[in-house]
C-alpha cells in the first residue's frame, strides 16, 4: 500500500512538474514564436568560395534566400550579426545582395571555422540580449553546426534556416540538421521566419513591406499575391 501511495505522489509531482515548466501562451500566442522583439539573425559565411562548394541548394536560390531572410530582418528591426570566415584571404566578402541590405554594418571576420569559439563575435551575441537565434550559415555541417551546438549548451534557443543554408552534398547538409534538431535546434524557412515575424495581417507599418519583400522573394507565393490584387483587386498578402 505504500509503494502504491509513493507511486502515485511520483506521478503527482511530475505532472506538476509539467505543467510548471510548460510556457504560457501571450494574447493567444505560444511564446515558442519568434517575434521581432525575443530573437537575433545571425548570418555566418555566405562568401563566393563557401558558395562554390555548396552543393545541397542552387546558389541563385541560396543568395535569394538568404538575401529575403536579411531583408525580412530589416523591416521588423530585428538584430543581426554578419559575420565572415578569412575574407581577405581566401573565402571572399560577404554576398553583395545581402551586404546591401545592411551597408553600414561591417561583417565581423573570423579566423574560426566555428564562430562560437571567436571573442567579438561571441560579445556581438551577448550584446543582443536576445535567447532566441535565427541562424544560417555556409557550410551547414561546419558554419551552422559548430554554433548551434556551441548556443545550446550555453542555454540559448537556436532556430536553423534550412533553405538560407547549406552543405557541400544533400548527404552532408541533411545530417548536419538531423544532428542539430537532435541537439535541440528547430528548423524553420526564410518565409517562416517572416510570416512568424508579421504573424497579423493588421499590422499595417510592416504589411506593405512584407508583401512587397514577398512579391521579390518568395516565387510562387509573391506571384500569387501580384496576381490576386491584378484580378480581384482584393487585399494583399494573406496566405
Amino acid at each position: 500500500m505504500n509503494r502504491v501511495i509513493i507511486a502515485l505522489s511520483l506521478l503527482l509531482l511530475l505532472g506538476l512538474s509539467t505543467i510548471a515548466s510548460a510556457e504560457p501562451t501571450v494574447n493567444g500566442a505560444s511564446s515558442k514564436l519568434l517575434t521581432s522583439q525575443n530573437s537575433a539573425l545571425i548570418l555566418i559565411d555566405h562568401q563566393p568560395q563557401m558558395a562554390f562548394a555548396t552543393h545541397s541548394i542552387d546558389t541563385l536560390s541560396l543568395i535569394n534566400n538568404v538575401t529575403g531572410l536579411a531583408k525580412a530582418a530589416k523591416i521588423f528591426k530585428v538584430p543581426t550579426i554578419l559575420t565572415t570566415v578569412a575574407s581577405k584571404t581566401f573565402s571572399g566578402p560577404l554576398f553583395p545582395a545581402v551586404q546591401a541590405v545592411f551597408p553600414d554594418q561591417k561583417p565581423i571576420d573570423r579566423t574560426t571555422m566555428n564562430s562560437w569559439e571567436d571573442k567579438n563575435f561571441l560579445d556581438a551575441v551577448k550584446k543582443t540580449g536576445r535567447k532566441k537565434l535565427v541562424i544560417a550559415a555556409l557550410w551547414t555541417e561546419v558554419c551552422l553546426m559548430g554554433p548551434t551546438l556551441g548556443a545550446i549548451d550555453d542555454g540559448y534557443e537556436v532556430y536553423i534556416v534550412t533553405d538560407a543554408s547549406g552543405g557541400v552534398s544533400t548527404e552532408a547538409h541533411e545530417m548536419a540538421i538531423r544532428r542539430m534538431i537532435q541537439a535541440g535546434a528547430m528548423p524553420v524557412t526564410w518565409l517562416q521566419v517572416l510570416l512568424e515575424y508579421q504573424r497579423d495581417w493588421a499590422r499595417q507599418d510592416t504589411y506593405a513591406a512584407v508583401t512587397n519583400l514577398a512579391k521579390e522573394h518568395a516565387g510562387a507565393y509573391g506571384l500569387g499575391i501580384d496576381y490576386a490584387k491584378t484580378m480581384f483587386g482584393g487585399s494583399e498578402g494573406h496566405k
